[in-house]
């Protein structure tokens, strides 16, 4: 395994991240502990996870991820682990978390307070914010439109200030943002250094061949201002792993069981899939190699958080981490990119 600090700390972690949103709906309890037993036996030492997982969400299985980690952690070597979690951004179809579902300092409080006892631990060492409480570009959305009527306040400050208290109390080590934009981004690192309080330390957006938006504001933001990207969905949804190559569609597979994603089998997405396989064969190697090699390999990328459902899957996934890629192929990527740039925000 190789590994890279998380900026602005003195913490090592796994270059992959073993994402957990399929625990506790397309993964039983037994087969999460057999993933993250297998996932720590190849040196991954970062987990990720949510307090709404698994995905999709749903009022009787939220909290379930977190659950099947924290019966498995209590038998670990906590101090050996980066544990990652998120608190829930607003969105009234998942309202059953909490209410009300913001950012507000009591919000904060109980959706930590829950998460600490569902993983069974006394901190977190990454907490994020899941998404952003204003209406923005995230979750498929490729160009920003302003809502002028929108009712959103802003209080980026308070809820650093909020974040900041919770690390002096030692209840979280560190913060982080998901899903966020370049203005969001440099409102969380101005706010911090204007009213010194803790920084932003990494930021979690999707990121894959699909999806190289990240590269267009936010790379440059995030090698000069020191965030890590933790890069989620480098697969695709596993699109990326060639199994709905030809327009197929296996069984118990998420894009089967889940159409509300079906941007990533969108007709840009799949014609793009196809030119990056046909690369891949070309290079002797094999889709899931050409695509998580490609994450691995940018600057500014901290961790790919990979997920499976299936231990053979994570196997090929991990293994990736020893396939290295020559300029060549890195020029011959971006030439396949130009010919449908990111088709699956």
């Amino acid at each position: 395994m190789k590994y890279n600090t998380l900026p602005n700390t003195n913490i090592k972690v796994s270059a992959i991240c073993l994402g957990t949103m399929t625990f506790g709906e397309q993964n039983t309890e037994s087969e999460a502990h057999e993933q993250l037993n297998y996932a720590i036996s190849k040196g991954i030492n970062f987990i990720d996870t949510a307090e709404m997982y698994p995905v999709p969400g749903k009022s009787n299985t939220q909290g379930s991820t977190e659950r099947f980690i924290g019966s498995w952690l209590k038998d670990q070597k906590r101090e050996d682990l980066v544990i990652a979690t998120k608190v829930t951004g607003p969105n009234p179809g998942i309202s059953y978390i909490r209410n009300p579902l913001n950012f507000s300092n009591t919000s904060i409080d109980k959706a930590l307070e829950n998460s600490l006892k569902r993983l069974k631990t006394d901190y977190i060492d990454l907490y994020q914010l899941h998404w952003p409480e204003r209406q923005t570009n995230f979750f498929g959305k490729l160009n920003y439109r302003h809502h002028f009527k929108e009712e959103w306040e802003d209080n980026f400050k308070e809820i650093i200030y909020k974040l900041d208290t919770l690390t002096r109390e030692g209840k979280i080590r560190h913060y982080g943002i998901s899903n966020e934009t370049p203005w969001g981004l440099m409102r969380h690192i101005r706010e911090s250094e204007q009213n010194v309080l803790t920084k932003v330390k990494t930021i979690q957006n999707p990121y894959s061949l699909l999806n190289r938006t990240f590269e267009i504001g936010l790379s440059e933001i995030a090698i000069r201002e020191k965030v890590g990207l933790l890069a989620y969905s480098p697969l695709a949804f596993g699109v990326l792993s060639g199994k709905y190559l030809g327009g197929k569609l296996p069984e118990k597979s998420r894009l089967k069981l889940y159409p509300i994603f079906s941007r990533y089998i969108s007709k840009e997405s799949s014609y793009l899939t196809e030119k990056y396989a046909d690369l891949a064969k070309e290079y002797n190697l094999s889709l899931t190699q050409l695509s998580l090699s490609f994450v691995n390999h940018q600057n500014f990328v901290t961790s790919s958080i990979i997920g499976a459902t299936t231990l053979d899957q994570l196997k090929e996934n991990i293994e990736t981490i020893n396939c290295s890629l020559s300029e060549e192929l890195l020029q011959e990527i971006d030439r396949v990119q130009l010919l449908q740039p990111n088709p699956a925000p």
